[in-house]
């Protein structure tokens, strides 16, 4: 087993009393996770932000793209009047 290694240096008197003023003892807030008071104006994962390179942009055009192709295929073509490509 280890023992705590307290940042007090030298202890000479009093070892209690020079642990209760350790860093290991001192006061806490303890933030409830669920219930009153505990809401997050900032989310947990906030500072990792988008995990994407900054040049890439999302591909929302792909579907349309799968429109268009499925477009011209000649099988289609009669099917949507007034539409040329």
């Amino acid at each position: 087993m280890t023992g705590y290694r307290h940042k007090r240096g030298k202890i000479q008197d009093n070892a209690v009393e020079a642990l209760l003023h350790d860093p290991l003892f001192r006061q806490r807030i303890e933030v409830n996770s669920k219930g009153k008071g505990s809401y997050r104006r900032k989310d947990k994962h906030a500072k990792k932000g988008n995990w994407e390179a900054s040049g890439k942009q999302s591909n929302d055009s792909l579907p349309l793209a799968f429109l268009f192709s499925w477009l011209k295929t000649p099988l289609h073509n009669g099917l949507v009047k007034g539409f040329t490509i």
